[in-house]
């Protein structure tokens, strides 16, 4: 049987080792993909390190595990029942997996799915190993299976190391969905300088947003998000007023369309309640980065002020084509990652490396299998 190296978690806390295992057969409605890429998302030395601790309620797969939650690469072989994907297509695949059957699976709704479980990551579900025994390759490994429904087809222009950092470009984007970001609208992006904040801009800007309005904490990264596009982004340094007031004055007291609160599980949860009083009237808040502690909402506030507090998680598959397509048409340009490329051997340099990046969101650490 052929063999391919993987890099495999033993035991928590423990560097991940580097083993000869099988190259696993896609079931009849299985890919296989050889993996030329792998994104190491900036939380992953938490995920092996702090996750049972900190969310016992998602579990992760039992060990030994291969990680890795956003690869990319190149179809090797197909099952029988797999229809429109061939063997030689580039594309990235979606982590997300689903029982595939319940009623929310059969509307394409998967992540609403009581299965809903991030391949190579960690499960929302305590009954997530299932999903895992059926899926157990992440993508720091040569070969990996995937189901048919987890494809996303990339373009020529897109490169499979840009493709590894499409789990949070897309997360971003399910998050403008939510919003429902057009044309002529003001955003305010809490948190724009890390990986979900930057990938918002980006995408806000291509959705035809007039107005971005961004804070963080580091002035260096603030700079250089606001060069991404001078005339159309403003931002503010957390600590130097309030976001929330600071948005209202930036829009003649209306306040902003939407707010993508787009800050780190461990962020103060004082910093979204500023935010969230800069919406307008019917606005809308977005939740996807997560915040430190239990958010004391004044429920009456959303009431009068008719504005919806949203929780989005991932993205659709067909969401993830759509950014492939965005990419591929020039709507929206990924020259501003900086990648980082590691081989497999150097998983564990990579993702400490990654974990101590300044970069924020500009950068793109990347396992190279």
């Amino acid at each position: 049987m052929a063999k391919m190296l993987a890099a495999r978690l033993h035991a928590l806390g423990e560097p991940m080792s580097v083993d000869t295992i099988d190259v696993p057969t896609p079931r009849p409605t299985d890919v296989l993909v050889r993996v030329k890429a792998c994104g190491i998302v900036p939380n992953m030395a938490n995920v092996i390190n702090n996750w049972p601790t900190w969310y016992p309620h998602q579990p992760l797969p039992k060990l030994p595990a291969i990680f890795g939650l956003d690869p990319a690469g190149v179809v090797e072989a197909v099952g029988e029942a797999v229809l429109n994907t061939k063997p030689g297509d580039r594309v990235y695949v979606s982590p997300l997996r689903s029982c595939g059957s319940c009623q929310v699976c059969r509307g394409g709704e998967l992540s609403r799915c009581r299965y809903f479980t991030l391949n190579g990551y960690f499960s929302t579900s305590r009954d997530g190993q299932r999903i895992f025994d059926l899926y157990p390759y992440g993508g720091f490994c040569e070969y990996m299976t995937a189901p048919q429904y987890s494809i996303v087809n990339i373009p020529d222009n897109m490169t499979f190391e840009q493709a590894g950092k499409l789990g949070y470009i897309g997360t971003s984007y399910g998050a403008l969905k939510h919003a429902t970001a057009g044309p002529g609208q003001v955003a305010l992006i809490d948190g724009i300088t890390g990986t979900l904040g930057v990938a918002s801009t980006l995408l806000a800007l291509a959705s035809g947003v007039s107005k971005v309005l961004g804070t963080g904490r580091n002035e260096e990264l603030l700079k250089r998000v606001k060069e991404l596009a001078p005339d159309r982004i403003e931002v503010m340094r957390l600590g130097e007023g309030s976001s929330g007031e600071w948005a209202k004055s930036r829009t003649g007291g209306e306040g902003a369309d939407f707010v993508i609160s787009a800050l780190g599980a461990k962020a103060p949860v004082e910093t979204m309640l500023d935010s969230m009083q800069g919406v307008r009237r019917g606005g809308k808040v977005v939740n996807v980065g997560g915040v430190a502690d239990r958010l004391p909402v004044d429920v009456k506030w959303l009431m009068d002020e008719q504005v919806q507090l949203i929780g989005s998680n991932w993205f659709t598959t067909a969401q993830g084509q759509e950014v492939a397509d965005m990419v591929a048409t020039g709507a929206l340009d990924l020259s501003y990652l900086i990648t980082k490329p590691f081989p497999l051997a150097n998983v564990n340099e990579a993702i400490s490396g990654r974990a101590a990046d300044r970069d924020g969101g500009f950068s793109n650490y990347v396992v190279i299998p």
